[in-house]
């Protein structure tokens, strides 16, 4: 079955022992670096023996965005999928090395995957609003989630704030009763954005979250994100290079399952260090 796990990896097969440098130490002010929120060490996922990732060590900072990009097969959604242990709802599934948040391995023992999913929050590629109306679709997390009944007015509080961080509230105030299912696609997507934030996740993962949305709703979105990192940490897995360097703080590079290069966004794009990831931002290749 799924999620089988060593903790620190296996140094027998050439696993870092320390961090691969951020952004920071890309450019030299390692000083200035803000605190590491998740710690990715030795990270090794396979399927029916087959490894998908191999080996990955990375630092994602606190209140930043981090965009991954990288080639169609490069595991970049498995990865994001290992951070909250979603990769172990699939059958033979093992997971080797660690991944710390705040310092602790969430694959360690003990640990709740249902606890860890309402600190990490995702949004999927397909938008996947509930069949429910605007307003229950916000609420529905936090009604599941089982904490203190909230009073009408804390929800429909809470319902603004969240469609108004989603940059979504102007266009559905008027028909909070209506259903999500007849919203646009890039307003399901922000929908869907708005039903993470409702729980208050510590981190949000997203998984190509504008693919096929017209520019205007990727534009929105993209808004959304700059204004979330002030209070969230971000990643953003995305095949639009474009995307990755308006939206990221850093940019990390996949290419088959393997970690090539990680920095400052501004470094990848204009002076990466290895030509695989110059091919790739300029599109000699993918």
């Amino acid at each position: 079955m799924s999620g089988v796990h060593r903790p620190g990896g296996d140094r027998s097969r050439g696993e870092p022992a320390s961090p691969r440098a951020g952004a920071a130490a890309a450019t030299g002010d390692a000083a200035a670096a803000p605190r590491p929120k998740v710690e990715v060490r030795g990270l090794r996922v396979s399927f029916y023996g087959e490894e998908a990732i191999k080996g990955i060590s990375l630092d994602i900072h606190e209140r930043r965005i981090l965009g991954i990009i990288g080639p169609a097969g490069s595991a970049k959604t498995t990865f994001l999928r290992a951070l909250d242990r979603m990769n172990e709802l699939s059958e033979g599934c093992r997971t080797e090395g660690q991944v710390l948040i705040d310092g602790a391995d969430v694959y360690g023992p003990g640990v709740d995957p249902v606890a860890l999913r309402k600190r990490v929050g995702m949004v999927f590629a397909m938008p996947m609003p509930l069949p429910l109306s605007i307003y229950e679709n916000v609420v529905y997390g936090t009604r599941l989630k089982g904490t203190a009944a909230k009073s009408a007015s804390e929800l429909d509080e809470l319902v603004e704030a969240c469609l108004r961080s989603a940059f979504l509230w102007d266009e559905v105030k008027d028909r909070l009763g209506s259903s999500g299912l007849k919203l646009s696609g890039g307003q399901q997507q922000r929908l869907c954005l708005a039903r993470t934030l409702a729980v208050n996740p510590e981190i949000i993962l997203l998984d190509e979250p504008c693919s096929g949305l017209d520019p205007i709703s990727t534009a929105k979105i993209e808004e959304a994100l700059a204004n979330l990192k002030e209070r969230h940490t971000i990643v953003l897995v995305t095949n639009n290079t474009k995307q990755a360097a308006r939206a990221s703080d850093e940019t990390a590079f996949f290419l088959m399952g393997e970690l090539v290069e990680l920095g400052s966004t501004a470094s990848i794009f204009t002076n990466p260090k290895d030509r695989r990831t110059e091919d790739y931002v300029t599109g000699r290749f993918g």
